[in-house]
C-alpha cells in the first residue's frame, strides 16, 4: 500500500498531536510525599536567633516610622479610634482654622514662670494675676467653642452626630505645631 500525500499529511498530523500531548503535562514527576514535606520543612527557632532578633526589631521600627508618619499626615488606617470618622475630620478642621486661646496658654507659662524669678515683688504679683485672667479666658472660649462646634456638628449630621466637644476642646488647647494628626488647613480656612 502506498501512502498517498493526504494520508502523509494526516499522520504528521496525528504525530504533532500526540507529541503536543506528551510535553502538555507537567513536563516532570510528581513529587513523593516525602519530597513535600521536605520543602515546607523550616526549623521553629531560626539557627541565628541573635540576628532574627535584629531584623524582627529593623521591621518593626520601619513599621512604627510608616504608621507614625500616617498618622500625622491624616491616613484614617493610621489612627486611632477616637480621631477617625469624617465628624472627627470636620471638627479638626474647624478647630485648626481657628486661633483659640488655648493655644497661647504655655507659651505664656512659661513666662510666668520666668517672671516669678525676677526679684521684684510688683512682676511676681502681675504675672501671677495676668495668668489667672488667662485662665478664666481659656475657659471662656473653650466654652463657647464646645457650644458652637456641637451646635454646627448636630446641625451638619443630624441623628447619626457624635459627641465631639471634649475633642475639640483638647485639641484648642494644643500648640498648632504639636497637635496630630497635622492640620490640614490654613488658618481662617473653615470647613464647609
Amino acid at each position: 500500500m502506498a501512502k498517498t500525500p493526504a494520508s502523509e499529511d494526516a499522520s504528521t498530523a496525528a504525530d504533532q498531536a500526540a507529541g503536543a500531548s506528551a510535553t502538555a503535562g507537567k513536563g516532570r514527576a510528581t513529587p513523593t510525599r516525602k519530597e513535600r514535606e521536605a520543602e515546607n520543612k523550616r526549623p521553629i527557632v531560626v539557627a541565628d536567633r541573635k540576628e532574627a532578633k535584629q531584623r524582627a526589631r529593623e521591621q518593626e521600627r520601619v513599621d512604627r516610622q510608616r504608621a507614625q508618619a500616617g498618622y500625622a499626615a491624616g491616613d484614617e488606617k493610621f489612627m486611632p479610634l477616637r480621631d477617625r470618622g469624617p465628624q472627627k475630620r470636620w471638627v479638626r478642621d474647624y478647630v485648626d482654622a481657628r486661633l483659640s486661646a488655648g493655644e497661647l496658654l504655655i507659651p505664656l507659662m512659661f513666662v510666668v514662670i520666668i517672671l516669678l524669678y525676677v526679684p521684684f515683688a510688683e512682676a511676681q504679683a502681675f504675672s501671677t494675676v495676668a495668668m489667672l485672667g488667662f485662665f478664666g479666658l481659656v475657659i471662656i472660649d473653650s466654652a463657647v467653642l464646645a457650644w458652637r462646634i456641637q451646635r454646627k456638628v448636630n446641625e451638619k449630621w443630624g441623628d447619626r452626630a457624635e459627641r465631639v466637644r471634649a475633642y475639640a476642646v483638647m485639641r484648642a488647647l494644643q500648640l498648632r505645631m504639636m497637635r496630630l494628626p497635622k492640620p490640614q488647613v490654613k488658618r481662617f480656612q473653615f470647613p464647609d
